[in-house]
């Protein structure tokens, strides 16, 4: 039981991480907007709202409703995972400044980022979003949760990356 009220707050900050997420988009999108960015893909964005919220909820409602164990074994890793996807995330959000948005839209002028974590890779912020997906629930054993995520989230992100790439190509060709 304390546990699981532990990892509520765990869940709770990062829905709250999430809230700060999308104060960010939208001020992003008001910025982008007002010089020329165009938005495309945005027909997969509502389920990727749903998918994204429903990992959330399925959190919780497996761990209280199934009384999921903590266990350290696994518990522990998972954590460090959750908290390296957010520093990862973060830095992503850092390094691509107003360009960063939960939508997928681009500015005409602007170059495209290659700094930071994108010299790595070009796009490490859905890595952070796989690692939390299924870290986050297996930090209290939530597999079903991080089963379900995984497999829905592979096919978003499959939509997702060639939308965003089609864009990217579009923009600096």
């Amino acid at each position: 039981m304390v546990s699981q009220i532990w990892y509520t707050v765990l869940v709770g900050l990062v829905s709250a991480e999430r809230l700060a997420e999308l104060v960010v988009a939208k001020r992003n999108l008001a910025w982008s907007l007002a010089r020329g960015g165009r938005e495309t893909g945005f027909g997969h964005y509502p389920f990727m709202v749903v998918l994204h919220t429903g990992l959330l909820a399925g959190c919780l409602l497996e761990v209280w409703l199934a009384d999921r164990p903590f266990t350290a074994v696994v518990g522990w890793p998972m954590l460090a995972l959750v908290i390296a996807s957010q520093a990862l995330r973060w830095w992503c959000i850092r390094v691509l400044g107003r360009q960063w948005n939960t939508r997928i839209v681009v500015v005409p002028g602007l170059s495209r980022v290659t700094g930071g974590p994108y010299r790595l890779f070009p796009h490490p912020n859905y890595v952070a979003v796989v690692v939390e997906g299924f870290a986050l629930p297996l930090v209290h054993d939530a597999w079903i949760t991080a089963a379900v995520f995984t497999v829905l989230n592979a096919g978003l992100l499959t939509v997702r990356i060639r939308a965003e790439n089609q864009a990217l190509k579009s923009a600096h060709a």
